[in-house]
């Protein structure tokens, strides 16, 4: 089994201080709690951005400034910056970060439900990005918040209308109105990506944690971050990015994975030059 590599999502676009009051707005902010996952045994910064009152925003200026900044503070960490941006957000806006050429970044596989809103990706849009990504030679980390994006995003690779193999597969579970975090929807999804893929399990909220176990012991890969949950446990709000990550290299521990330097993760998901 190979080692564990442990992405930290360390502000999204909706969570607010008013919810947790260490969710980063500002450059230091996130910088810092980038520093803070990446300490703790994150390989790579899944990266939206904020302005400083934390508006959140796709700025092509703003991700520089914020990428540059976290580059100098810790050079080998793997950054996925967000094509997904805020709901309501035209394509346009959400590409802004791929004009920045970063070895990553991530790539919607369908319409859904966010909780009360909608979140568009239509066919037209997917196929913008994934232009895109071909053309700037950006590996996408293919996000699916319902089982049919999968076999969408698979069609999508085989017309090569996307990057195809090696393909790396976000499975975020328990969005409201989306696909729920189970282990059994979990195992169904692994089954049906392709041989030589590599995936991550991200569980919202309350099954941060228990999806996260489950894709250890499932030789996948883990993300947590405050744009995801931000709570250490019942109750109890995480006081960093890097408590999060902490406490997934304590489950990994316990279950026997290794977790994976920058380096590695890089091999692992075919980055390695």
């Amino acid at each position: 089994m190979e080692k564990l590599i442990i992405t930290a999502a360390i502000c999204g676009a909706e969570v607010t201080k008013e919810q947790n009051p260490a969710v980063p707005y500002t450059v230091d902010e996130i910088v810092r709690e980038a520093k803070s996952a990446y300490d703790a045994g994150a390989a790579i910064v899944h990266l939206h951005v904020r302005e400083d009152d934390g508006t959140p925003t796709q700025r092509r200026e703003r991700f520089r400034v914020c990428m540059d900044a976290i580059r100098q503070a810790i050079p080998d960490v793997i950054l996925i910056p967000s094509t997904g941006g805020a709901v309501g957000m035209s394509a346009e806006e959400r590409l802004q970060p791929t004009e920045l050429m970063p070895e990553m970044a991530t790539l919607d596989c369908g319409t859904c439900n966010f909780g009360d809103e909608i979140f568009d990706n239509t066919m037209p849009t997917m196929r913008a990005f994934g232009k895109r990504m071909l053309e700037n030679h950006i590996k996408p980390e293919y996000e699916c918040f319902e089982m049919g994006h999968l076999d969408t995003i698979l069609t999508m690779a085989r017309k090569g209308e996307v990057p195809g193999h090696p393909m790396q597969f976000n499975f975020v579970l328990g969005v409201p109105g989306c696909t729920p975090a189970t282990v059994g929807n979990l195992e169904w999804l692994v089954s049906h990506i392709p041989a030589g893929s590599t995936w991550t399990a991200t569980g919202i909220g309350r099954n941060a944690f228990t999806l996260g176990a489950a894709a250890i012991v499932m030789g996948g890969n883990v993300r947590v971050g405050f744009e995801d949950n931000l709570y250490l446990s019942r109750g109890v709000l995480a006081k960093s990015n890097g408590e999060l990550v902490a406490k997934v290299v304590r489950l990994a521990n316990e279950l026997g994975r290794e977790i994976a330097s920058p380096a590695e993760a890089r091999r692992i998901l075919s980055l390695a030059k």
